[in-house]
């Protein structure tokens, strides 16, 4: 916002005094306070097209934009960096601007309502969402909700992959469980099984509806109604886990119904027209290594079955059908060999690849009393979303998914995650939305809160840290546009952080609420009030709450 109208300010300037800026330059806030509240690099880039040196450029610049009355003061650093100090009528002018806005303050047009499909999640239906799908749950969420709220047209998928061998081993598994409950002894369980206790309450609830019935079924009829039953049965198990983490798909897209609408078979059909598919081995591959692959793919195997790519592609070629522009695949760490073929694949078919961006998401371990807990799916101490959620809450799960970078391991410190203190990142900046409310809630019984903020009230707003948190709020729309372009959800904990840190301290240095200072009193709880509102925002945007007390 405020780095805008600098920019914004610069190009003025420049046009004003007919000097060229064709190179791009930027406006940023220096790593040292005593720098100034905004520094640019604009004489430095443009010092070349211009034929002079950096700091005589620089100095010709600051001439003129002394004139302008939102710089206290403005100078030279080092081989031509230009140091603006702002004024305290500015800040107050863009404080107004942010306080008017209210809880639409962030939201803008600069998507240009592109249409973006993320796919995230995604797990196989075959049993309860794990950590992994959790971490994918609050990145893909947050980008969405960051997106929306800055004009994009974003859409969140949910790609169920309720076909192939899993879902045979799945119904297998169901049926051995269903078998014990009558009374057979199945001896040792095979390895590659579903070893689950939900599998058991699955063989419980089916034999609680169908009964033996089941057994005087056909073989095939057995294992489709098996393979429904469990299927539907643990999707809803998953969109649960899911809404009790706060995320919601707008579309769920089926590869069995997919396979039934001959998707795949067109899949097929336009590789093999495309002149990029060969036999060998009685098996029919893709050329991809023509496309930029490492090595050419299996399509359908010998046996006329089909291999996992195939399915996936028809479900990635409906994204481009339906309209949209770009699509962001969120995937685990063990997806990075998909990449390449899917990549060909588009080429192949005269598709422009780089409408597909694929993230990849590092491993999560938790750890309890500083050890690792060791997970698995047959004995897991905290496996499934739900475990996590019930064991620390929605929000330090979402928060502490989405703290560190996507390319990052995540250590999920579960004891740090339930401390009520300052350590716990979650607990600290909750506590600073709650403690404003506290302040506003004494405030109004002191008869201080006013009807209306005045306007002038703003001008009492002068101290240094008043400023640094009018500047740190007014970083909020760029901030978003950040994280949107480079899909970086993380940096919103980095900046809610900060922001509680002033808040904190500004709370500790300064008495808020004085019956003898009431105008004084009403600029601060206005402040205060204004920083509520961005912590709110924010929170939103992570899907994690913002309470009134704690």
């Amino acid at each position: 916002m405020i780095k805008e109208i600098i920019y914004a300010n610069l190009i003025e300037t420049l046009d004003k005094l007919k000097l060229s800026h064709e190179r791009d330059f930027v406006v940023e806030i220096p790593n040292i306070a005593e720098h100034g509240d905004y520094s640019t690099n604009c004489a430095m880039v443009l010092a070349k097209e211009n034929k002079q040196a950096p700091r005589k450029l620089a100095e010709t610049l600051i001439k003129e934009l002394k004139k302008n009355k939102d710089y206290k003061k403005i100078e030279i650093a080092g081989p031509g960096f230009i140091n603006f100090h702002l004024s305290p009528a500015f800040f107050q002018r863009i404080f107004w601007e942010i306080r008017r806005k209210g809880m639409d303050f962030g939201e803008s047009d600069f998507g240009k309502e592109h249409k973006v499909l993320l796919e995230f999640v995604s797990a196989n239906p075959t049993g309860p969402l794990n950590i992994v799908s959790a971490r994918a749950a609050a990145f893909g969420d947050t980008l969405y909700r960051v997106m929306k709220k800055i004009g994009y047209a974003p859409a969140r998928e949910f790609y169920i992959n309720d076909a192939g061998n899993q879902v045979d081993i799945l119904a297998e598994s169901l049926e051995l469980r269903l078998r014990e409950l009558h009374g057979e002894v199945i001896g040792e369980f095979p390895y590659e099984g579903y070893h689950g206790e939900y599998v058991r309450e699955l063989a419980q609830k089916i034999n609680a509806t169908d009964g033996v019935r089941v057994f005087m079924m056909t073989e095939k009829d057995r294992m489709e109604r098996l393979k429904d039953f469990a299927l539907t049965e643990i999707l809803e198990m998953q969109r649960n886990s899911l809404e009790r983490f706060g995320v919601t798909f707008e579309g769920w897209v089926s590869e069995k119904t997919l396979r039934a609408e001959g998707v795949v078979e067109e899949v097929l059909s336009y590789l093999t027209e495309a002149d990029c598919t060969f036999e060998k081995d009685e098996a029919i591959w893709f050329a991809s290594s023509k496309f930029g692959d490492d090595k050419d793919r299996v399509l359908m195997k010998s046996d006329g079955s089909i291999t996992y790519f195939v399915p996936d592609l028809a479900y990635h070629l409906t994204k481009l059908q339906r309209g949209f522009d770009t699509l962001i695949d969120v995937f685990g760490p063990d997806h990075h060999g998909y990449v390449p073929r899917i990549r060909a694949a588009f080429r192949a078919l005269g598709h422009d690849d780089s409408v597909l961006e694929i993230i990849f998401l590092q491993q999560v371990n938790l750890f309890e009393s500083g050890e690792r807990v060791k997970m698995s799916k047959r004995a897991g101490k905290i496996v499934t979303m739900d475990d996590l959620i019930d064991e620390v809450g929605k929000d330090a799960a979402r928060y502490f998914f989405i703290a560190r970078k996507a390319n990052a391991h995540l250590n999920f410190d579960l004891e740090l995650a339930l401390q009520q203190n300052n350590e716990n990142p979650v607990y600290y900046c909750q506590y600073a939305h709650a403690r404003i409310c506290s302040i506003i809630k004494n405030a109004r019984k002191a008869k201080i809160w006013p009807r209306t903020f005045k306007k002038e009230l703003i001008k009492r707003l002068n101290k240094t840290e008043e400023m640094n948190i009018i500047q740190k709020i007014s970083d909020l729309p760029e901030l978003l546009e950040l994280i949107a372009v480079n899909r970086e959800p993380y940096r919103l904990s980095v900046y809610v952080e900060e922001l509680a840190a002033m808040i904190h301290r500004y709370y500790a240095r300064y008495k808020i609420v004085s019956p003898k200072s009431k105008e004084l009193s009403q600029a601060r709880l206005m402040l205060l009030d204004t920083a509520r509102n961005v912590l709110a925002i924010v929170f939103e945007l992570m899907g994690i709450s913002a309470p009134e007390k704690m």
